[in-house]
């Protein structure tokens, strides 16, 4: 791979900003962090010949296979129940070619919607994280709560106690409702070293809106679509929410705030979760070619599905040279051809 591909950082990470706070001892600007793009799960029936190739090699593994275009895949599976060590330990395997790989995570939703898990629900979650936090593949522990979860007193305390609860991890919060969306709540997350996580969603009544906050050195991204129509409807078909195809022009925005992350954090995860037939990694494409401004390798089918791909896709293989083993610094600064 070509040196001036392989901008990492191999110094120590320098203080950074933390939404508008100065750290202490910071002398110099810092540095860009890295920044992270991929998809919210890789288990789908409907990537089946979209994403993934209609006949698989023997051996093939979709986190694997999607390790190969990017850097980061947000575990959903972890959301509905804990991870068992042992699986956990095969997805490490599977991703072993792509040494900047790095999964986060959901935390169970018996601690983030149902709110009614114990001592013992902490312990079997924390086992089935285990493998990931010992091989360093582990980049973030995303606490999603629902629209419901408002900004109380009460509710304040229980996030509190679940920060303390998981304190080890690199956390991530992500709320919903607009009533979180104020100074003080951003100053305690900074207080407590955990990150929040700027959403893309429909903006429906108190819908929190389109962000870029840095409270931690983790910065989170996540675009969900902006299905208005079937947002918040309970049909036989929920993953229609998520059907939702960005066009370049609505992604532009958000490659601007990110790279401001970028500006604040040591490493910044931005993760599409509009999963339906595949646009999740449609838009994780148009994204990284958006933040490197250089053709992307893009898979076969994918390209067939969507052929807007064309006008960026790249003619080298999708392993050399890795998409986002850059550092998104001033080369994104560079006129468009």
């Amino acid at each position: 791979m070509s040196s001036e591909f392989c901008l990492l950082l191999d110094k120590p990470p320098a203080a950074r900003y933390s939404d508008g706070e100065e750290k202490a001892n910071m002398r110099f600007p810092a540095p860009p962090g890295k920044i992270r793009v991929g998809p919210a799960g890789w288990s789908y029936p409907d990537w089946e010949g979209i994403v993934y190739p209609p006949h698989k090699p023997r051996g093939f593994h979709e986190a694997g296979y999607l390790a190969g275009y990017f850097d980061t895949v947000e575990i959903n599976t972890s959301f509905y129940s804990p991870l068992r060590a042992g699986l956990v330990e095969n997805w490490i395997q599977k991703v072993a070619h792509n040494r900047e790989f790095k999964f986060t995570a959901k935390l169970w939703k018996r601690f983030t919607h149902e709110r009614d898990a114990n001592g013992e629900d902490e312990k079997v979650f924390k086992e089935g994280l285990a493998p990931l936090a010992e091989a360093g593949r582990l980049g973030a522990l995303l606490l999603q709560f629902p629209w419901s979860f408002k900004n109380t007193r009460q509710n304040h305390e229980y996030l509190g106690g679940l920060c303390m609860q998981f304190m080890e991890y690199p956390l991530v919060v992500e709320v919903r409702h607009d009533s979180w969306n104020q100074p003080e709540v951003f100053a305690w997350l900074a207080e407590q070293g955990v990150g929040i996580c700027n959403i893309d969603q429909p903006v429906i009544g108190r819908s929190i809106a389109p962000g870029e906050r840095a409270t931690a050195a983790v910065g989170y991204v996540r675009l969900h679509g902006r299905n208005y129509e079937h947002w918040f409807t309970n049909e036989d078909n929920p993953a229609e929410r998520y059907n939702y195809l960005y066009t370049v022009p609505e992604l532009e925005p958000w490659a601007a705030r990110i790279r401001s992350l970028a500006e604040r954090t040591d490493v910044t995860y931005v993760i599409t979760n509009n999963h339906f037939h595949g646009k999740a990694i449609t838009n994780a494409l148009q994204l990284v070619h958006l933040l490197r401004n250089l053709p992307v390798p893009v898979p076969e089918t994918l390209l067939a599905r969507y052929p807007e791909l064309t006008a960026i896709a790249a003619e080298s293989s999708p392993l050399e040279p890795r998409q986002t083993d850059l550092l998104f610094g001033a080369p994104i600064a560079a006129k468009k051809n």
